[in-house]
Protein backbone atom coordinates (compact mmCIF):
# COMPACT_ATOMS: atom_id res chain seq x y z
CA UNK A 1 0.00 0.00 0.00
CA UNK A 2 1.05 3.30 -0.66
CA UNK A 3 2.08 5.54 2.21
CA UNK A 4 0.68 8.57 0.19
CA UNK A 5 -2.98 9.94 1.96
CA UNK A 6 -5.59 8.58 0.07
CA UNK A 7 -7.14 10.90 -3.22
CA UNK A 8 -9.72 12.71 -2.09
CA UNK A 9 -10.66 16.60 -1.36
CA UNK A 10 -7.86 18.20 0.84
CA UNK A 11 -8.47 21.47 3.54
CA UNK A 12 -7.17 24.54 2.06
CA UNK A 13 -4.83 26.37 4.76
CA UNK A 14 -7.74 28.86 5.96
CA UNK A 15 -10.03 25.97 6.01
CA UNK A 16 -7.45 24.21 8.13
CA UNK A 17 -7.09 27.33 10.53
CA UNK A 18 -10.94 27.92 10.88
CA UNK A 19 -11.37 24.06 11.94
CA UNK A 20 -8.45 24.22 14.47
CA UNK A 21 -10.46 26.51 16.45
CA UNK A 22 -12.98 24.22 16.90
CA UNK A 23 -10.12 21.96 18.82
CA UNK A 24 -6.67 21.73 21.36
CA UNK A 25 -3.01 21.31 20.03
CA UNK A 26 -0.93 18.84 21.84
CA UNK A 27 2.61 17.83 21.37
CA UNK A 28 2.44 14.10 20.34
CA UNK A 29 6.14 11.55 20.26
CA UNK A 30 7.26 9.38 17.96
CA UNK A 31 5.74 5.62 19.01
CA UNK A 32 2.76 7.15 20.76
CA UNK A 33 -0.56 5.92 19.68
CA UNK A 34 -3.54 7.62 18.80
CA UNK A 35 -6.20 5.43 19.15
CA UNK A 36 -6.07 1.72 18.30
CA UNK A 37 -7.98 -1.12 17.01
CA UNK A 38 -10.31 -2.20 19.66
CA UNK A 39 -11.21 1.17 20.94
CA UNK A 40 -15.18 2.41 21.11
CA UNK A 41 -14.35 5.55 19.77
CA UNK A 42 -11.95 8.11 18.62
CA UNK A 43 -11.25 11.57 18.19
CA UNK A 44 -10.32 13.55 15.13
CA UNK A 45 -7.05 14.93 14.66
CA UNK A 46 -5.40 17.44 12.23
CA UNK A 47 -1.88 17.10 12.13
CA UNK A 48 -0.14 20.29 12.74
CA UNK A 49 3.79 19.11 12.27
CA UNK A 50 3.26 15.51 13.13
CA UNK A 51 3.42 12.74 10.99
CA UNK A 52 1.02 9.62 11.69
CA UNK A 53 1.04 6.18 10.56
CA UNK A 54 -2.51 4.17 10.05
CA UNK A 55 -2.08 1.01 10.08
CA UNK A 56 -3.91 -2.62 9.96
CA UNK A 57 -2.77 -4.58 13.55
CA UNK A 58 -1.44 -8.19 12.77
CA UNK A 59 -3.26 -11.23 12.23
CA UNK A 60 -2.99 -14.74 12.80
CA UNK A 61 -2.80 -14.74 8.04
CA UNK A 62 -1.03 -11.63 7.49
CA UNK A 63 1.78 -9.45 8.87
CA UNK A 64 1.19 -5.30 10.27
CA UNK A 65 0.29 -3.81 7.11
CA UNK A 66 0.19 -0.17 6.29
CA UNK A 67 -2.56 1.84 5.18
CA UNK A 68 -1.69 5.44 4.84
CA UNK A 69 0.65 7.62 6.30
CA UNK A 70 -0.50 11.15 7.28
CA UNK A 71 1.73 14.07 7.10
CA UNK A 72 1.51 17.71 8.28
CA UNK A 73 -1.71 19.28 7.19
CA UNK A 74 -3.58 16.36 6.51
CA UNK A 75 -6.19 15.27 9.16
CA UNK A 76 -7.00 11.69 10.29
CA UNK A 77 -10.60 10.19 10.56
CA UNK A 78 -13.17 8.10 8.06
CA UNK A 79 -16.57 6.93 8.11
CA UNK A 80 -16.89 5.45 11.66
CA UNK A 81 -15.82 8.94 12.80
CA UNK A 82 -19.97 9.61 11.86
CA UNK A 83 -21.37 6.10 12.32
CA UNK A 84 -19.87 5.24 16.13
CA UNK A 85 -18.39 1.90 14.57
CA UNK A 86 -15.79 0.68 17.03
CA UNK A 87 -12.01 1.66 16.06
CA UNK A 88 -10.25 -1.26 13.76
CA UNK A 89 -7.13 0.59 12.72
CA UNK A 90 -4.34 1.87 14.77
CA UNK A 91 -3.09 5.53 14.54
CA UNK A 92 1.04 5.94 15.35
CA UNK A 93 2.52 8.74 15.56
CA UNK A 94 6.32 8.39 13.16
CA UNK A 95 7.90 12.07 13.47
CA UNK A 96 7.26 14.12 16.79
CA UNK A 97 4.65 17.33 16.37
CA UNK A 98 1.37 18.74 16.81
CA UNK A 99 -1.84 18.03 16.60
CA UNK A 100 -5.38 19.59 16.78
CA UNK A 101 -7.50 17.10 19.14
CA UNK A 102 -11.35 17.76 17.88
CA UNK A 103 -13.72 15.61 19.99
CA UNK A 104 -16.94 13.71 18.04
CA UNK A 105 -19.55 16.06 19.39
CA UNK A 106 -17.61 19.28 18.73
CA UNK A 107 -16.41 17.90 14.97
CA UNK A 108 -20.36 17.42 14.00
CA UNK A 109 -21.30 21.05 15.60
CA UNK A 110 -18.26 22.34 13.05
CA UNK A 111 -19.13 20.46 10.06
CA UNK A 112 -22.90 21.62 10.88
CA UNK A 113 -21.66 25.55 10.78
CA UNK A 114 -19.37 25.53 8.18
CA UNK A 115 -21.07 23.77 4.80
CA UNK A 116 -17.57 23.65 2.90
CA UNK A 117 -15.82 21.71 6.10
CA UNK A 118 -18.65 19.23 5.68
CA UNK A 119 -18.01 18.71 2.43
CA UNK A 120 -14.65 18.18 2.30
CA UNK A 121 -14.67 16.26 5.19
CA UNK A 122 -17.62 13.78 4.07
CA UNK A 123 -16.16 12.93 0.80
CA UNK A 124 -12.74 12.37 2.26
CA UNK A 125 -14.31 10.42 4.79
CA UNK A 126 -15.90 8.19 1.68
CA UNK A 127 -12.59 7.81 -0.01
CA UNK A 128 -10.77 7.01 2.98
CA UNK A 129 -13.46 3.97 3.54
CA UNK A 130 -13.17 2.80 -0.08
CA UNK A 131 -9.22 2.53 -0.21
CA UNK A 132 -10.02 1.10 3.75
CA UNK A 133 -12.65 -1.48 2.47
CA UNK A 134 -9.79 -2.68 -0.35
CA UNK A 135 -6.49 -2.66 2.11
CA UNK A 136 -7.54 -3.69 5.47
CA UNK A 137 -10.82 -5.54 5.37
CA UNK A 138 -9.23 -8.51 7.62
CA UNK A 139 -10.55 -6.25 10.49
CA UNK A 140 -13.27 -8.34 9.83
CA UNK A 141 -13.38 -11.33 7.90
CA UNK A 142 -16.46 -13.55 6.83
CA UNK A 143 -16.55 -16.86 6.28
CA UNK A 144 -19.25 -19.26 4.90
CA UNK A 145 -20.64 -21.07 2.17
CA UNK A 146 -21.52 -18.67 -0.77
CA UNK A 147 -25.12 -20.30 -1.48
CA UNK A 148 -26.52 -20.63 2.19
CA UNK A 149 -29.15 -17.96 3.06
CA UNK A 150 -27.70 -17.02 6.43
CA UNK A 151 -24.15 -16.37 4.60
CA UNK A 152 -25.96 -13.92 1.99
CA UNK A 153 -27.69 -12.28 4.43
CA UNK A 154 -24.23 -11.43 6.86
CA UNK A 155 -22.37 -10.43 3.43
CA UNK A 156 -25.50 -8.18 2.13
CA UNK A 157 -25.81 -6.55 5.43
CA UNK A 158 -21.95 -6.00 5.78
CA UNK A 159 -22.10 -4.34 2.19
CA UNK A 160 -25.41 -2.31 2.33
CA UNK A 161 -23.63 -0.49 5.38
CA UNK A 162 -20.49 -0.26 3.71
CA UNK A 163 -18.24 -2.00 6.32
CA UNK A 164 -15.08 -2.57 5.16
CA UNK A 165 -14.56 -6.69 5.55
CA UNK A 166 -12.74 -9.64 4.08
CA UNK A 167 -14.99 -12.65 2.48
CA UNK A 168 -13.84 -16.28 2.85
CA UNK A 169 -15.50 -18.96 0.94
CA UNK A 170 -15.50 -22.33 2.67
CA UNK A 171 -13.86 -23.95 0.43
CA UNK A 172 -11.51 -21.79 -0.96
CA UNK A 173 -7.17 -21.93 0.32
CA UNK A 174 -8.19 -18.75 2.30
CA UNK A 175 -11.10 -19.99 3.64
CA UNK A 176 -9.50 -23.16 4.72
CA UNK A 177 -6.76 -21.31 6.60
CA UNK A 178 -9.27 -19.23 8.24
CA UNK A 179 -11.06 -21.80 9.98
CA UNK A 180 -7.78 -23.78 10.93
CA UNK A 181 -6.33 -20.44 12.56
CA UNK A 182 -9.77 -19.55 14.32
CA UNK A 183 -10.83 -23.07 15.86
CA UNK A 184 -13.88 -22.97 13.83
CA UNK A 185 -15.21 -25.74 11.86
CA UNK A 186 -17.99 -26.64 8.79
CA UNK A 187 -20.76 -26.63 11.88
CA UNK A 188 -20.02 -22.92 12.68
CA UNK A 189 -20.90 -21.14 9.54
CA UNK A 190 -20.98 -18.71 8.59
CA UNK A 191 -18.73 -17.36 10.94
CA UNK A 192 -17.25 -13.95 11.50
CA UNK A 193 -13.90 -13.02 13.19
CA UNK A 194 -13.52 -8.98 14.26
CA UNK A 195 -10.40 -7.57 15.33
CA UNK A 196 -9.44 -11.03 16.37
CA UNK A 197 -12.87 -12.16 18.17
CA UNK A 198 -14.61 -15.12 17.12
CA UNK A 199 -17.89 -14.90 15.95
CA UNK A 200 -19.73 -18.47 15.31
CA UNK A 201 -23.02 -18.41 13.28
CA UNK A 202 -22.41 -15.06 12.73
CA UNK A 203 -25.97 -13.06 12.14
CA UNK A 204 -25.60 -9.43 11.34
CA UNK A 205 -26.71 -8.55 15.21
CA UNK A 206 -23.95 -10.48 16.54
CA UNK A 207 -21.56 -8.53 14.01
CA UNK A 208 -23.02 -5.13 14.66
CA UNK A 209 -22.72 -5.62 18.23
CA UNK A 210 -19.06 -6.38 18.05
CA UNK A 211 -18.60 -3.36 15.97
CA UNK A 212 -20.67 -0.95 18.28
CA UNK A 213 -22.88 -0.58 15.71
CA UNK A 214 -25.94 -1.41 17.41
CA UNK A 215 -28.09 0.63 19.83
CA UNK A 216 -26.97 2.96 22.51
CA UNK A 217 -28.40 5.86 24.36
CA UNK A 218 -27.50 9.18 23.51
CA UNK A 219 -26.76 12.06 25.89
CA UNK A 220 -30.46 13.14 25.15
CA UNK A 221 -34.01 12.30 24.19
CA UNK A 222 -34.12 12.24 20.46
CA UNK A 223 -36.22 15.03 19.22
CA UNK A 224 -37.29 11.99 16.34
CA UNK A 225 -37.42 8.87 16.25
CA UNK A 226 -37.29 7.20 12.58
CA UNK A 227 -38.09 3.38 12.17
CA UNK A 228 -37.21 1.95 8.74
CA UNK A 229 -34.18 3.36 6.65
CA UNK A 230 -35.59 2.59 3.84
CA UNK A 231 -36.27 5.55 0.86
CA UNK A 232 -38.78 7.39 2.96
CA UNK A 233 -37.16 6.50 6.35
CA UNK A 234 -33.41 7.90 5.13
CA UNK A 235 -35.09 11.06 3.87
CA UNK A 236 -36.93 12.09 6.80
CA UNK A 237 -33.94 11.03 9.02
CA UNK A 238 -32.19 13.96 6.64
CA UNK A 239 -34.74 16.41 6.72
CA UNK A 240 -35.36 16.08 10.26
CA UNK A 241 -31.84 16.50 11.25
CA UNK A 242 -30.92 19.00 9.11
CA UNK A 243 -33.48 20.96 10.37
CA UNK A 244 -32.44 21.13 13.39
CA UNK A 245 -33.71 17.71 15.36
CA UNK A 246 -32.27 15.51 17.28
CA UNK A 247 -32.64 12.38 14.85
CA UNK A 248 -32.71 8.41 16.03
CA UNK A 249 -32.91 6.08 12.65
CA UNK A 250 -33.21 2.17 13.31
CA UNK A 251 -33.76 -0.32 11.17
CA UNK A 252 -34.05 -4.37 11.61
CA UNK A 253 -31.57 -5.75 9.39
CA UNK A 254 -29.66 -3.04 7.19
CA UNK A 255 -30.16 0.32 4.78
CA UNK A 256 -32.31 0.64 2.31
CA UNK A 257 -35.45 -1.58 2.57
CA UNK A 258 -36.96 -2.67 -0.77
CA UNK A 259 -35.01 -0.11 -3.12
CA UNK A 260 -31.63 -1.38 -2.11
CA UNK A 261 -32.51 -4.54 -3.84
CA UNK A 262 -33.49 -3.20 -7.16
CA UNK A 263 -30.52 -3.75 -9.11
CA UNK A 264 -31.04 -0.56 -11.54
CA UNK A 265 -33.51 2.15 -10.72
CA UNK A 266 -33.86 4.34 -13.87
CA UNK A 267 -36.71 6.74 -13.17
CA UNK A 268 -35.13 8.43 -10.13
CA UNK A 269 -34.88 12.40 -11.38
CA UNK A 270 -31.47 13.22 -11.39
CA UNK A 271 -29.64 9.89 -12.45
CA UNK A 272 -30.31 9.93 -16.20
CA UNK A 273 -28.08 6.75 -16.55
CA UNK A 274 -29.95 5.08 -13.27
CA UNK A 275 -28.23 3.95 -10.14
CA UNK A 276 -28.47 0.81 -8.41
CA UNK A 277 -30.79 1.01 -5.34
CA UNK A 278 -27.58 0.02 -2.91
CA UNK A 279 -26.18 3.12 -4.35
CA UNK A 280 -28.87 5.23 -4.03
CA UNK A 281 -29.30 4.38 -0.19
CA UNK A 282 -25.39 4.15 0.40
CA UNK A 283 -25.59 8.09 -0.73
CA UNK A 284 -28.44 8.65 1.46
CA UNK A 285 -26.79 7.07 4.10
CA UNK A 286 -23.90 9.40 3.77
CA UNK A 287 -26.23 12.32 3.31
CA UNK A 288 -27.75 11.71 7.19
CA UNK A 289 -24.10 10.88 8.64
CA UNK A 290 -23.28 14.63 7.79
CA UNK A 291 -26.57 16.06 9.43
CA UNK A 292 -25.57 13.83 12.89
CA UNK A 293 -28.07 11.59 12.37
CA UNK A 294 -27.76 8.17 14.86
CA UNK A 295 -27.90 4.97 12.81
CA UNK A 296 -28.03 1.78 14.73
CA UNK A 297 -28.89 -1.34 12.64
CA UNK A 298 -29.53 -4.32 12.82
CA UNK A 299 -32.14 -2.83 15.39
CA UNK A 300 -35.37 -4.83 15.69
CA UNK A 301 -38.29 -2.69 16.77
CA UNK A 302 -40.94 -4.72 18.89
CA UNK A 303 -43.55 -2.62 19.55
CA UNK A 304 -44.87 1.18 20.16
CA UNK A 305 -46.05 3.06 23.60
CA UNK A 306 -48.93 5.38 21.95
CA UNK A 307 -48.56 7.01 25.52
CA UNK A 308 -45.05 8.19 25.25
CA UNK A 309 -44.53 7.86 22.33
CA UNK A 310 -41.56 5.45 22.99
CA UNK A 311 -40.60 2.86 20.59
CA UNK A 312 -39.53 -0.56 21.98
CA UNK A 313 -36.90 -2.51 21.09
CA UNK A 314 -36.70 -6.38 20.51
CA UNK A 315 -34.20 -6.47 23.42
CA UNK A 316 -36.60 -4.35 26.09
CA UNK A 317 -35.19 -1.14 25.33
CA UNK A 318 -37.04 1.73 25.60
CA UNK A 319 -36.81 4.84 23.59
CA UNK A 320 -38.79 7.58 24.70
CA UNK A 321 -39.32 10.21 21.61
CA UNK A 322 -40.62 13.70 20.79
CA UNK A 323 -42.07 11.85 17.98
CA UNK A 324 -41.80 8.64 16.15
CA UNK A 325 -41.96 8.30 12.15
CA UNK A 326 -42.88 4.66 10.84
CA UNK A 327 -41.49 3.83 7.77
CA UNK A 328 -41.21 0.00 7.91
CA UNK A 329 -42.73 -0.16 4.39
CA UNK A 330 -43.62 -3.64 3.62
CA UNK A 331 -42.74 -7.27 3.31
CA UNK A 332 -42.19 -9.47 0.16
CA UNK A 333 -44.60 -12.42 -0.12
CA UNK A 334 -43.80 -16.24 -0.51
CA UNK A 335 -45.06 -18.60 -2.37
CA UNK A 336 -47.69 -21.58 -1.19
CA UNK A 337 -45.22 -24.09 -3.31
CA UNK A 338 -44.01 -27.53 -1.32
CA UNK A 339 -40.34 -27.31 -0.31
CA UNK A 340 -40.01 -23.35 -0.24
CA UNK A 341 -38.74 -23.04 2.55
CA UNK A 342 -35.83 -25.51 2.11
CA UNK A 343 -34.38 -23.69 -1.04
CA UNK A 344 -34.98 -20.41 1.11
CA UNK A 345 -33.14 -21.33 3.77
CA UNK A 346 -29.96 -22.89 1.02
CA UNK A 347 -30.22 -19.68 -1.06
CA UNK A 348 -31.81 -20.88 -3.46
CA UNK A 349 -34.92 -18.76 -3.21
CA UNK A 350 -33.80 -14.92 -3.17
CA UNK A 351 -36.00 -11.46 -2.49
CA UNK A 352 -33.62 -9.31 -4.07
CA UNK A 353 -30.71 -8.83 -7.24
CA UNK A 354 -28.73 -7.01 -5.60
CA UNK A 355 -25.01 -7.16 -6.74
CA UNK A 356 -23.87 -9.97 -5.02
CA UNK A 357 -26.85 -11.50 -6.23
CA UNK A 358 -26.17 -10.94 -9.31
CA UNK A 359 -22.90 -12.11 -9.77
CA UNK A 360 -23.15 -15.42 -8.25
CA UNK A 361 -25.42 -16.22 -10.75
CA UNK A 362 -23.71 -15.31 -14.09
CA UNK A 363 -23.56 -17.66 -16.77
CA UNK A 364 -26.35 -19.50 -14.84
CA UNK A 365 -30.25 -20.06 -15.53
CA UNK A 366 -32.58 -18.79 -13.42
CA UNK A 367 -36.13 -17.80 -12.97
CA UNK A 368 -37.60 -14.24 -11.95
CA UNK A 369 -41.42 -14.30 -10.46
CA UNK A 370 -43.43 -11.02 -10.94
CA UNK A 371 -44.41 -8.54 -13.24
CA UNK A 372 -43.68 -5.07 -11.44
CA UNK A 373 -40.67 -2.96 -11.89
CA UNK A 374 -38.42 -4.72 -9.34
CA UNK A 375 -39.31 -8.28 -11.24
CA UNK A 376 -37.91 -6.62 -14.41
CA UNK A 377 -34.95 -4.88 -13.38
CA UNK A 378 -34.06 -8.24 -11.64
CA UNK A 379 -34.52 -9.79 -14.77
CA UNK A 380 -32.89 -7.32 -17.11
CA UNK A 381 -29.45 -7.22 -14.70
CA UNK A 382 -29.42 -11.00 -14.32
CA UNK A 383 -29.25 -11.38 -18.51
CA UNK A 384 -26.66 -8.23 -18.66
CA UNK A 385 -23.98 -10.41 -16.63
CA UNK A 386 -24.61 -13.41 -18.68
CA UNK A 387 -27.73 -15.07 -16.67
CA UNK A 388 -30.32 -17.23 -18.86
CA UNK A 389 -33.32 -16.24 -17.35
CA UNK A 390 -37.24 -17.25 -17.09
CA UNK A 391 -39.23 -14.24 -16.55
CA UNK A 392 -43.01 -15.52 -15.12
CA UNK A 393 -45.77 -14.04 -14.36
CA UNK A 394 -49.30 -15.09 -13.60
CA UNK A 395 -51.44 -12.57 -15.89
CA UNK A 396 -51.73 -12.46 -19.43
CA UNK A 397 -49.90 -8.63 -20.14
CA UNK A 398 -46.49 -7.70 -18.89
CA UNK A 399 -47.44 -4.03 -19.66
CA UNK A 400 -49.92 -4.47 -16.92
CA UNK A 401 -47.47 -3.73 -13.92
CA UNK A 402 -44.62 -3.02 -15.32
CA UNK A 403 -43.09 0.60 -17.00
CA UNK A 404 -43.55 0.53 -20.95
CA UNK A 405 -39.16 1.41 -20.79
CA UNK A 406 -38.69 -1.60 -19.02
CA UNK A 407 -40.97 -4.40 -20.79
CA UNK A 408 -39.91 -3.33 -24.28
CA UNK A 409 -36.24 -3.83 -23.35
CA UNK A 410 -37.70 -7.26 -21.78
CA UNK A 411 -38.94 -8.79 -25.31
CA UNK A 412 -36.24 -7.26 -27.15
CA UNK A 413 -33.40 -9.33 -24.71
CA UNK A 414 -31.96 -12.19 -26.05
CA UNK A 415 -31.31 -13.78 -22.74
CA UNK A 416 -35.04 -13.88 -21.42
CA UNK A 417 -37.68 -15.08 -21.91
CA UNK A 418 -41.30 -14.59 -20.75
CA UNK A 419 -43.78 -17.26 -19.43
CA UNK A 420 -47.12 -15.28 -18.88
CA UNK A 421 -50.22 -17.08 -17.32
CA UNK A 422 -47.80 -19.13 -15.75
CA UNK A 423 -47.94 -20.52 -12.22
CA UNK A 424 -44.54 -22.39 -10.53
CA UNK A 425 -45.76 -25.69 -9.15
CA UNK A 426 -42.76 -27.00 -7.95
CA UNK A 427 -39.23 -26.65 -7.10
CA UNK A 428 -36.75 -29.50 -7.60
CA UNK A 429 -33.05 -30.57 -6.70
CA UNK A 430 -31.24 -30.96 -3.23
CA UNK A 431 -29.87 -29.82 -1.26
CA UNK A 432 -28.96 -26.94 -4.36
CA UNK A 433 -32.00 -25.33 -6.67
CA UNK A 434 -31.90 -27.22 -9.83
CA UNK A 435 -35.20 -27.27 -11.00
CA UNK A 436 -38.94 -25.48 -11.59
CA UNK A 437 -42.24 -27.60 -12.48
CA UNK A 438 -44.20 -24.29 -13.98
CA UNK A 439 -47.71 -24.86 -15.37
CA UNK A 440 -49.55 -23.03 -18.26
CA UNK A 441 -53.18 -23.75 -19.31
CA UNK A 442 -53.21 -27.17 -17.44
CA UNK A 443 -49.70 -28.13 -19.39
CA UNK A 444 -46.65 -28.54 -16.96
CA UNK A 445 -42.72 -27.76 -18.26
CA UNK A 446 -39.50 -28.17 -16.45
CA UNK A 447 -36.82 -24.91 -16.47
CA UNK A 448 -33.37 -25.45 -15.14
CA UNK A 449 -32.89 -22.79 -12.56
CA UNK A 450 -30.38 -22.57 -10.30
CA UNK A 451 -31.30 -19.60 -8.70
CA UNK A 452 -35.44 -18.71 -8.03
CA UNK A 453 -35.66 -14.31 -7.49
CA UNK A 454 -39.16 -13.55 -5.75
CA UNK A 455 -40.77 -10.38 -6.20
CA UNK A 456 -44.58 -10.91 -6.23
CA UNK A 457 -45.81 -7.92 -4.06
CA UNK A 458 -46.24 -7.29 -0.37
CA UNK A 459 -47.54 -6.60 3.00
CA UNK A 460 -47.29 -4.43 5.23
CA UNK A 461 -44.97 -4.09 8.17
CA UNK A 462 -47.39 -2.65 10.75
CA UNK A 463 -47.64 -4.87 13.46
CA UNK A 464 -45.28 -3.64 16.01
CA UNK A 465 -47.71 -0.07 15.86
CA UNK A 466 -49.69 -0.67 18.60
CA UNK A 467 -52.58 1.32 19.24
CA UNK A 468 -52.83 2.81 15.45
CA UNK A 469 -55.53 2.80 13.10
CA UNK A 470 -55.46 0.42 9.74
CA UNK A 471 -57.56 0.36 6.85
CA UNK A 472 -58.66 -3.91 5.44
CA UNK A 473 -54.87 -4.25 4.25
CA UNK A 474 -53.40 -3.57 7.18
CA UNK A 475 -51.92 -0.02 6.21
CA UNK A 476 -51.51 2.56 8.61
CA UNK A 477 -54.10 5.41 7.90
CA UNK A 478 -52.68 8.72 7.82
CA UNK A 479 -54.00 12.45 7.61
CA UNK A 480 -51.30 15.00 6.64
CA UNK A 481 -48.77 12.00 7.52
CA UNK A 482 -49.71 11.64 11.40
CA UNK A 483 -51.77 8.42 12.75
CA UNK A 484 -54.23 7.83 15.06
CA UNK A 485 -51.75 8.16 17.40
CA UNK A 486 -50.71 12.11 18.41
CA UNK A 487 -46.85 12.38 17.16
CA UNK A 488 -46.57 9.58 15.16
CA UNK A 489 -46.31 9.89 11.48
CA UNK A 490 -46.32 6.86 8.93
CA UNK A 491 -44.88 7.02 5.03
CA UNK A 492 -43.38 4.93 2.19
CA UNK A 493 -45.22 1.78 1.52
CA UNK A 494 -46.19 1.34 5.04
CA UNK A 495 -48.77 3.80 5.14
CA UNK A 496 -52.51 3.23 3.37
CA UNK A 497 -52.89 5.42 -0.22
CA UNK A 498 -49.20 5.77 -0.35
CA UNK A 499 -47.67 5.02 -4.34
CA UNK A 500 -44.88 2.28 -4.44
CA UNK A 501 -42.24 4.42 -5.69
CA UNK A 502 -38.79 5.19 -4.67
CA UNK A 503 -39.48 9.32 -5.49
CA UNK A 504 -42.84 9.02 -3.91
CA UNK A 505 -41.56 7.90 -0.63
CA UNK A 506 -38.92 9.97 -0.31
CA UNK A 507 -40.95 13.00 -0.67
CA UNK A 508 -43.26 11.62 1.78
CA UNK A 509 -40.16 11.21 4.34
CA UNK A 510 -39.47 14.82 3.67
CA UNK A 511 -43.07 16.31 3.72
CA UNK A 512 -43.45 14.49 7.20
CA UNK A 513 -40.56 16.10 8.93
CA UNK A 514 -42.52 19.56 7.75
CA UNK A 515 -45.78 17.93 10.17
CA UNK A 516 -43.30 16.59 12.92
CA UNK A 517 -42.52 20.64 13.11
CA UNK A 518 -45.77 21.52 13.57
CA UNK A 519 -46.94 18.88 15.75
CA UNK A 520 -43.96 19.73 18.33
CA UNK A 521 -44.25 23.32 17.88
CA UNK A 522 -47.59 23.10 19.62
CA UNK A 523 -46.99 20.28 22.10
Amino acid sequence: MSDEVPSGPVLGDEQFRRLAGYGETEQVEAGQLLYTSGDEAYDFFLLGTATVDIVRDATVLEAERLIYRGRPGDFLGELNLLTGQHVYLTARVVAAGTVVRIVPATLRRAVAEHADLGDVLLEAFRVRRDVIRGAAGSALQIVGRPDAAETIRLRTYVTQLYLPHAWHDAGSPSGAALLLSSGLGADDLPAAVVNGFVLRHATPGTVADKLGLTYRPGPRRPDLVVVGAGPAGLAAAVYGASEGLETVLLDRSGLGGQAAKSARIENYLGFPQGISGESLMRLAMAQALKFGVRIHSPCPVSGLDPAGPAVLLADGTRIEAGSVIAATGAHYRRLDVPRWAEFEKSGGIRYAATELDVRACENQPVAVIGGANSAGQAALSLAGHGATVDLIIRGADLEAGMSAYLTERIRKHPGICLHDRTTVRELDGGPALEALVVERDGDRRRLDCRALFCFIGADPASGWLTGVDRDEHGFVVTTAYQTSVPRVFAVGDLRSGSTKRVATAVGEGAAAVSSVHAVLATA
